[in-house]
């Protein structure tokens, strides 16, 4: 059998792993999608693709929890709105206006944009109103055409479609695309039907909490189980975040929507407290940019402010560049389950890395790596992208084809809605 390899030499490796730390100048072998050596000076005769990652840094891709795809294709269009404003222009007039063929692009514009910007794995929650087959079809061609590690996390459709994809197309759960349930709030009737869903397909859970005791509520249901990612989190108390814990659950924070929509401070310290190493998450492309480095710098500045200015409670510790930047890989990985397989640069690991140039003028020099992506680095210092050995962006462009057509199309798209 005829081994595909790949060689990364000669950059300054931030791998995520504890064991193995920051290298500061390595190479990274690839054997059919897979990390097989992480150390300086691999010697490999022969390899189908070697990346010169010299004077650049070389990290695990972003991992966003929580992104609403399909609305990229209405993207910036609700940048001024609150969260109340964004329900009714955005679900309630704009959603049910848009076709499969809308939906489609939707979700490929987010997927290559995350690429595009070093996000390897997205969680899709995919709350498009009243979705039929046609629509789950035109939202799951567009993330298994584009190239992007991505969990499908099914919502607001009918019990038969979700047991029709699950059976289907994702029935094997071990390819790019996997599958997860947006079991969203209700009544007590309704939560006990979408989690006893979740159970009958062996389908890890996502939901949207802000304020009260939607954790507690969840156990006093019976439906509390491991493997569930609560998103944002906000204006909960410190018990509701233990239990998040102490359930095997995880955290998914939006830094940048919540303080512009007013969800409420993100709770960075709280996580902190209650054990919980939050993931980050970009959530609606209507309102915010769709890359990690926006959340890294607002998570940073939002986490340090709310400490420095007494929000956060008393003698809350300052969140160091390091914690933030481990947010967006190794603390993504483990919130979606995905721990042994992406998140570190570990030998065994699937191959989803990023590699970034450090030669721009707003970046140069670099002192300290961490601080180099979380506070100076954007989209453009984005060299290569990889998603499980396959090269999805080199030398700063986009390893896609059709990319020209679907930017007209996401033109012809804009003008038709604005008649």
């Amino acid at each position: 059998m005829t081994v595909v390899r790949s060689l990364v030499t000669g950059g300054r490796v931030l791998t995520m792993d504890p064991a193995l730390g920051e290298l500061p100048s390595a190479d990274i072998l690839v054997e059919d999608g897979r990390i097989t050596a992480v150390r300086p000076g691999i010697d490999v005769p022969e390899v189908d693709e070697r990346i010169d990652a010299r004077g650049c840094l070389v990290l695990p891709g972003f991992v966003d929890t929580h992104r609403h795809m399909w609305q990229a294709a209405l993207r910036g269009s609700g940048a001024d709105q609150t969260l109340d404003q964004y329900f009714a222009t955005v679900l309630h007039t704009q959603a049910p206006r848009l076709t499969a063929d809308d939906l489609h692009l939707g979700n490929l514009l987010s997927a290559l944009g995350a690429l595009d910007a070093g996000v390897t794995t997205v969680q899709d929650i995919s709350n498009v109103p009243k979705p039929a087959e046609e629509h789950t079809d035109a939202l799951l061609d567009a993330l298994t055409g584009s190239g992007l590690r991505s969990v499908f996390a099914y919502g607001h459709g009918t019990a038969q479609d979700a047991r029709r994809v699950r059976t289907g197309r994702l029935h094997a759960g071990d390819g790019l695309v996997t599958m997860a349930l947006n079991a969203e709030a209700g009544s007590d009737e309704t939560i006990r039907r979408g989690w006893a869903l979740a159970r009958e397909l062996d389908l890890p859970t996502a939901l949207h909490v802000r304020g009260g005791s939607p954790v507690s509520r969840l156990r006093r249901l019976g439906v509390l189980r491991p493997g569930t990612v609560f998103i944002h989190g906000t204006g909960m108390d410190a018990g509701e975040l233990e239990l998040i814990h102490d359930s095997g659950g995880a955290l998914s924070v939006a830094p940048a929507i919540e303080m512009t929509m007013g969800h409420g401070l993100p709770p960075f310290a709280a996580a902190r407290a209650a054990g919980l190493r939050p993931s980050l998450s970009a959530d609606v492309e209507v309102a915010a940019a769709g890359d990690m480095f926006t959340q890294l710098r607002a998570a940073f500045q939002i986490g340090r402010f709310a400490a420095l200015q007494g929000h956060a409670g008393p003698d809350a510790p300052l969140l160091t560049v390091r914690e933030v930047l481990e947010f967006a890989t190794l603390g993504g990985a483990e919130a979606l389950g995905m721990a042994d397989r992406i998140g570190s640069l570990t030998p065994g690991k699937q191959a989803d890395l990023i590699v970034l140039r450090t030669d721009r003028p707003g970046v140069a020099p670099v002192y300290d790596a961490a601080a180099a992506v979380v506070t100076s680095m954007d989209r453009g210092d984005v060299d290569t992208v990889m998603v499980a050995g396959r090269i999805a962006k080199r030398q700063g462009r986009l390893a896609y084809a059709g990319l020209p057509g679907l930017l007209t199309r996401a033109q012809e798209m804009r003008d038709r809605l604005a008649r």
